[in-house]
């Protein structure tokens, strides 16, 4: 049974990558006031495939001074801790399949928010390794910009989740959502935290406007300048699968995950319900690509250290003795 839900939960998200990757392409169009894709299948739908078979297809080179091994297991770090991350969003209450009772997600640690962290901090060696590797200096001043990205805003994201944990007294994300269940969406009571989350989350994807780690207009293609093939499609795919996974974790803390208020569905809704929720964030990702220009490298460090951090602590602060002054 948890080898069944397994490979359920990754199809479905790992097809939610090529609707986010058409999405961009099309939103993105809508945006400009140009239509996108639409040659390849209908609508332009299958654009993605098309996309991702062609760099798949394509010959693997990397420069001759690069170092080999690390150079191609950079793309894989990337993937894998973005996959790894998916097991513990959960999708559904305890449902009934055939006769187990069973939660519809891979994981339910003890300590979900921190597997969360742990495996976004590992994210960022994919990076930092592809451009170190690359032996081009292109590639190593953006995985530079990488590295100071995760630093500078890890904190302040780590903060913002402060008080939800005071509030639910729990890291597990299954106890955050069934915590909103019988009381109210953290997007609420945490606004600040629900706001600092998201912000930090544009810069750990590295989506715009906080994109400086592959800045085309200054370091060409940044960490990923040198990788063409599939290897460039790894890097490519996993962007899209973070931000899949990033605004699965914004659904779940703060948004009620798979719960809708004032009303009560089936259980059998209940994973239509948090991918519905997960594609609205997905588009607003998109939104903002098409609308906010891309930060100097100086106003993105300000934001992380002077604007971020002390509000997030601020916010913990706050949340501290009010929990302690209604309990």
């Amino acid at each position: 049974m948890q080898l069944a839900k397994a490979l359920i939960i990754f199809f479905v998200v790992f097809n939610l990558v090529p609707i986010a990757l058409v999405a961009d392409r099309k939103v993105l169009g809508r945006f400009q006031h140009r239509y996108g894709p639409n040659r390849v299948g209908p609508f332009g739908a299958l654009q993605p495939i098309a996309d991702i078979g062609k760099l798949v297809f394509k010959e693997q080179f990397r420069p001759a001074t690069s170092t080999g091994w690390l150079f191609a297991v950079a793309p894989a770090i990337s993937m894998l801790t973005a996959a790894a991350t998916i097991a513990i969003i959960p999708f559904s209450d305890t449902v009934d399949i055939f006769g187990t009772k069973t939660g519809l997600y891979g994981l339910d640690p003890s300590i979900g928010i921190l597997y969360a962290f742990a495996f976004g901090g590992i994210a960022f060696y994919g990076l930092m390794l592809g451009g170190w590797s690359s032996a081009s200096k292109y590639s190593f001043l953006g995985s530079m910009r990488a590295a100071a990205q995760l630093i500078s805003y890890e904190v302040a994201q780590g903060l913002s989740l402060m008080g939800v944990i005071m509030m639910v007294g729990s890291l597990s994300l299954v106890d955050i959502v069934q915590w909103q269940a019988s009381h109210i969406a953290f997007f609420i009571p945490q606004f600040f935290g629900f706001i600092i989350f998201m912000v930090a989350g544009f810069a750990e994807t590295n989506r715009a406007p906080f994109d400086l780690a592959e800045a085309d207009a200054e370091l060409v293609g940044g960490y990923n300048t040198e990788y063409g093939g599939g290897r460039f499609a790894a890097f490519f795919a996993a962007e899209y699968l973070n931000v899949v996974v990033v605004s699965g974790l914004i659904v779940t803390i703060f948004f009620g995950g798979w719960n809708l208020p004032w009303l009560s569905p089936p259980t059998w809704v209940d994973p239509i319900i948090v991918i519905v929720k997960m594609l609205g964030f997905v588009f607003f990702f998109i939104w903002v690509r098409a609308t906010l220009p891309r930060l100097r490298y100086d106003q993105l460090m300000s934001l992380g250290w002077k604007i971020l951090l002390p509000l997030a602590t601020l916010n913990a602060l706050v949340t501290a003795i009010l929990v302690v002054v209604f309990s």
